[in-house]
C-alpha cells in the first residue's frame, strides 16, 4: 500500500475533502491540460461505446460518476444522445465548470462524492454507470463498487475508464516519463503540483489492470472484460466493462 505523506512529497496521496479541494483549485486549467493529451476525448467516447447500449440510449438512465469538468459527460452525450444522463462529482469547482457548458436538457449535474450519492438524492435504478478516472482516487474502491452495483438495475452495465498499468516495466516507465517530464512541470507552474503528483502516484500505487478486473468480479460484476486503448496509453489506460447479474442469473 502507498505510504501516507505530507503535501509536496512526491509520494503524496490526497484523499476525500483534500482531493476535492485540489480539484477545485485545478478546475480553471483542467480542460487546457487534458486537451493537450492526444486521444483523451476520443478514448472517452470509445469507452462510452463499449457500454454497448442500444438505440442511442433511448429510454435509459445513465450515471456519469466522477464527471469532472464534463469530458466524460460529453462523451456519453455524443454516444448516447437519447439517454437521461446524471453527472456527479465531489469537486464543486470541477462541477461548476462542467455545468457552465452548453448541454441538452437530458443532462443534469449533481454535487456529491461517490461515497455519499444517496444523501444528494442520486438513486437508482440506472441502466448503466460510467466512471472515468475515478476508482484509483477514492479511499475505498470496493465500497464504491458495491454502491454502483446496488444502483444498477438487474442486467445493468458498468464501464470504467481508468489509468491501470498493464504490468510491464515499460508501462510504468512511459507513465512516469509523461507525468514527470510534461504534466507535472506544467501543473506546478499553474500552482497544482500536489494534485498532479497525486495523480501519478495514484496510478502506480493502484491495481494493475488484471487486479482491477478481479476486483470487479469480487464485488458481484459478471461478464467482466478488460479492453485496451490505443496510442501512447496502451498498457496504461483501459476500459473495464461488466454487468450486474439479472435476477434469474443470481438465483442460479
Amino acid at each position: 500500500m502507498p505510504r501516507p505523506c505530507h503535501p509536496g512529497d512526491p509520494l503524496t496521496l490526497l484523499r476525500d475533502e483534500h482531493l476535492a479541494a485540489a480539484f477545485d483549485h485545478a478546475a480553471r486549467s483542467y480542460d487546457t491540460l487534458v486537451a493537450a493529451n492526444p486521444g483523451y476525448h476520443a478514448h472517452l467516447r470509445r469507452s462510452a461505446r463499449r457500454l454497448g447500449l442500444p438505440r442511442g440510449g433511448e429510454g435509459l438512465r445513465v450515471l456519469d460518476l466522477g464527471c469532472g469538468t464534463g469530458a466524460s459527460t460529453g462523451a456519453l452525450a455524443e454516444v448516447l444522445p437519447s439517454a437521461d444522463i446524471t453527472a456527479v462529482d465531489a469537486s464543486a469547482g470541477m462541477l461548476e465548470r462542467a455545468a457552465a457548458k452548453t448541454w441538452p436538457p437530458n443532462v443534469t449535474f449533481t454535487h456529491a462524492p461517490a461515497e455519499r450519492l444517496a444523501e444528494a438524492g442520486v438513486t437508482g435504478p440506472f441502466d448503466a454507470v460510467f466512471a472515468a478516472y475515478l476508482f484509483r482516487n477514492v479511499t475505498d474502491p470496493d465500497a464504491v463498487l458495491r454502491t454502483v452495483h446496488g444502483l444498477l438495475a438487474p442486467g445493468g452495465r458498468l464501464a470504467v475508464h481508468e489509468y491501470t498499468l498493464g504490468g510491464r516495466r515499460t508501462d510504468r516507465a512511459v507513465w512516469t516519463l509523461v507525468c514527470r517530464g510534461v504534466v507535472q512541470p506544467v501543473a506546478t507552474l499553474l500552482g497544482d503540483g500536489d494534485l498532479y503528483r497525486h495523480l501519478w502516484r495514484s496510478d502506480v500505487g493502484f491495481d494493475t489492470a488484471d487486479r482491477f478486473a478481479d476486483r470487479l468480479r469480487a464485488n458481484g460484476f459478471t461478464s467482466v472484460r478488460r479492453l485496451p486503448l490505443p496510442g501512447w496509453q496502451t498498457g496504461i489506460t483501459h476500459t473495464f466493462t461488466g454487468r450486474r447479474p439479472t435476477r434469474t442469473e443470481t438465483a442460479r
